[in-house]
């Protein structure tokens, strides 16, 4: 590209091409209302729709393509000509249905493969699609994400189009941003180019030039990380930038192809030569620009197909949205629409929690709800637990897993489900105690994020030359000293506003701020490098096997995906919907995206939340406003209903305690010290039941004999020496010497499972016997 265009310009043919300013939408009117009708279709030998297998050969026939295809299913796959808009709910084999379509088309020799172009949002779902069309006999047919397709393109047609070859394209832009503030004497700090980075991607999908930022991001009601100004003023440089050093970025792959087909009607009748029909998955998150590009494929033609359900969309923060979806009626009057509503994954008992959070719901996107329809047996209802605290509700759910793993449940097919990445840690923590393997999707390990890394290193600094720095002079205790050296890493007393990356890093900061807190509460004269040690340890302790397990998600990066098994938690109000969640439609978003987490379990769903942050902390929390009137106990809820039988509920009893045998709201016994009488709120300390400064009458010969047989147990299963018991609980048993089963099981640390497998090793060892060559006929 040459110089002499104005900011985000490129230079097409002759003359320069503001990108942004060509692709201009017009607003269209509302699609007609529509409600599903009543289904009472009951499927007999129909093939599952998801979690299936896929066809074992090649369908000899196009006739065989539809077979096994439900009713609504089989209007799908032989729609074959005109708009065709599929309204598909959460597990009605959406994909199985438009595959079959094409499948169908392609062996009916109505379709060529060549002319056929699929787009869907991830690698993933385009790999998958590909290989269920050739599964169906109908390899050839294109299958791409909106980007790949587009950058096909571009590739080729550049030459033609502009002249020379295609400007490199950078992998990740924030380099570039920060080179940009640079430029602009901007500072930020990495949360802050990160959530810059994000505001430049949002105002190119929705083909916002510079100038128009400040107002648009007021409209559209985002928290910018700056004063907008600042961003207008950052992303104008960050493209002067782009364009001198010869490069492009992921967003421009996008902005240029509809800059190419728009400028050069030569191009676009090649495309349009090449390309005669369409398909679009998960239409509810298409952008301004994705859609404007998708109008250019098509010109005047109306051989497209989408399907979409509004009640998913969750990603509107990144400019999706699912009014093209709601609108296509209104652009395209003639169209099929055929809606799913067999749901195949989910029980009647978890679909029917479904529909009642969406019968509540309210907007245009609830105007256009699908009333999901369980196409399983009948499973169990989905249990509701409250616990005192968080920690009380991650050993909760661990407990449970691991209960579950031990009856045979795949840990594959176990999922724990939370709102914000900085949830983890407590559950990695709790699931590495209980010895259950897990594995993270879409999130960081705790420990392992950037600012928590850097946090680490700056604490210890501070512990070993604090006695120099002038920003501990004030600080009297532990606390002030963390908050002090935390300050100058981004912490602040008060959360900032927005939903981004500066949202996440001072979450994770003030999760180390709390963890002070309690950790000099519990520890009286802790110093800084007491806590140093701290955060080290748990740091090692946290780590599971190199295997796989149960899946830690947020529910963002949980789209898409299924479990046998799910447990969310953290639903309780500031966390669904989130604190800065304040206007309706954010709130409603909100709601839809419990939605999703409610619709990836297939045949157990376990919601739970936390009374109080931490043990001993004040019970001012309540359960999110979104399960009233569907939790027994909680009201009525409004709005429409769905058919189906109350839900289960009980209350979790506390950190590694039994929940109660009644389902009623129990006052804990707060834990004490056994030597001092003081309340005890540390984990440790808890499972000591004595305050670590306390005096210790522990059996040393005991202690080491446990952890000589520990390292040989651990040894044979091939999993971390804590996973068999943690160094706590071998104090504990060591300073209590149980003389039998029942002596045992009262220490915190030792549940059923691990009482059956190792309580007669223990008990041996307690007795004097020396631990080695116990345990070997396990």
């Amino acid at each position: 590209m040459r110089g002499g265009c104005g900011s985000g310009a490129v230079r097409t043919g002759l003359r320069c091409v503001t990108p942004v300013a060509l692709v201009r939408l017009s607003v269209r009117a509302c699609g007609q209302r529509t409600h599903p009708p009543p289904m009472t279709w009951q499927h007999g030998g129909v093939t599952a729709a998801t979690h299936s297998t896929l066809f074992p050969q090649v369908p000899d026939s196009a006739d065989a393509v539809l077979e096994g295809l439900d009713p609504e299913q089989r209007e799908v796959a032989t729609a074959l000509r005109g708009p065709v808009c599929v309204l598909a709910g959460a597990g009605t084999g959406k994909t199985r249905a438009i595959t079959h379509r094409i499948a169908y088309g392609v062996r009916a020799g109505i379709l060529q493969p060549s002319s056929v172009l699929a787009v869907t949002f991830t690698n993933r779902a385009a790999g998958e699609m590909r290989g269920r069309l050739r599964q169906l006999g109908a390899a050839g047919v294109q299958a791409r994400t909106f980007h790949s397709a587009a950058l096909r393109q571009l590739q080729y047609f550049w030459p033609k189009a502009v002249g020379g070859s295609l400007p490199r394209l950078v992998d990740r832009k924030i380099q570039l941003v920060a080179d940009a503030a640079a430029a602009c004497r901007i500072r930020l700090d990495r949360g802050e180019l990160r959530d810059a980075t994000a505001e430049i991607e949002w105002s190119k999908v929705t083909q916002t030039v510079p100038a128009d930022y400040a107002l648009a991001a007021a409209k559209a009601g985002r928290e910018a990380p700056r004063d907008p100004a600042e961003i207008a003023q950052l992303y104008s440089a960050y493209e002067d930038l782009k364009r001198g050093r010869g490069v492009i970025d992921f967003e421009d792959v996008l902005l240029l192809t509809v800059a190419v087909l728009q400028d050069r009607h030569d191009v676009a009748e090649q495309v349009r030569a090449q390309y005669q029909h369409f398909v679009v998955d998960e239409y509810q998150d298409v952008s301004p620009l994705q859609q404007r590009l998708l109008e250019l494929w098509l010109g005047d033609r109306d051989d497209l197909c989408v399907v979409g359900d509004a009640s998913q969309t969750i990603y509107s923060f990144t400019g999706a949205t699912p009014d093209h979806l709601l609108d296509f009626r209104g652009r395209h009057p003639g169209a099929t629409v055929v809606k799913l509503v067999r749901d195949y994954r989910s029980t009647p008992q978890v679909v029917h929690l479904a529909n009642g959070l969406l019968a509540q719901a309210r907007g245009r996107a609830a105007d256009h709800r699908l009333e999901l329809v369980s196409q399983r047996p009948a499973g169990p209802e989905p249990v509701y637990t409250e616990y005192s605290d968080e920690p009380a509700e991650a050993e909760g759910a661990a407990r449970r897993i691991r209960e579950l793993i031990d009856s045979g449940v795949s840990a594959a097919e176990i999922a724990v489900l939370f709102r914000t990445n900085s949830q983890s840690e407590t559950y990695e923590q709790a699931l590495a105690d209980a010895g259950v393997p897990y594995q993270l999707r879409g999130a960081e390990r705790f420990f392992d994020r950037p600012e928590v890394r850097k946090a680490g290193s700056s604490l210890r600094a501070a512990a070993r030359f604090g006695g120099n720095d002038s920003l501990l002079d004030d600080a009297v205790d532990l606390p002030s000293q963390v908050r002090a050296v935390l300050s100058g890493e981004g912490w602040t007393t008060q959360p900032p506003a927005g939903s981004g990356a500066v949202r996440e890093r001072w979450e994770s900061l003030a999760a180390l701020v709390s963890l002070a807190q309690d950790f000099a509460a519990a520890r009286a004269g802790a110093t800084l490098s007491d806590l140093v040690a701290e955060l080290d340890e748990r740091a090692g302790a946290q780590h599971a096997p190199t295997v796989q397990g149960v899946t830690l998600a947020s529910l963002h990066s949980a789209k898409g995906l299924e479990w046998d098994v799910v447990f969310l938690v953290g639903v309780a109000e500031g966390m669904m919907p989130i604190t800065y969640a304040k206007t309706d439609e954010q709130i409603e978003e909100e709601r839809r995206l419990l939605y999703v987490g409610v619709t990836r379990a297939r045949e157990r769903l376990h919601l739970s939340w936390a009374l109080a942050r931490s043990p001993g902390g004040r019970p001012s929390r309540r359960p999110s406003r979104f399960l009233k009137g569907l939790r027994p106990g909680s009201g009525t809820a409004g709005g429409r209903t769905a058919a189906g039988g109350p839900g289960g509920v009980e209350r979790g009893f506390g950190r590694g305690g039994a929940a109660p045998a009644v389902p009623r709201r129990t006052q804990r016994t707060p834990a004490r010290c056994r030597v001092c009488g003081r309340t005890l709120t540390e984990a440790g300390e808890m499972k000591l039941m004595r305050c670590e400064d306390c005096p210790s009458d522990m059996d040393e010969g005991v202690y080491e004999r446990l952890r000589e047989w520990r390292a040989v147990q651990a040894g044979r299963s091939g999993q971390p020496a804590f996973c068999v018991f943690t160094d706590k609980t071998l104090m504990a048993i060591a300073e209590s010497v149980p003389e039998d089963e029942r002596e045992l099981a009262r220490i915190p640390g030792v549940g059923a499972r691990k009482l059956n497998r190792y309580g007669a090793d223990v008990l041996a060892i307690c007795a004097g016997q020396s631990g080695v060559g116990l345990g070997e006929d396990d």
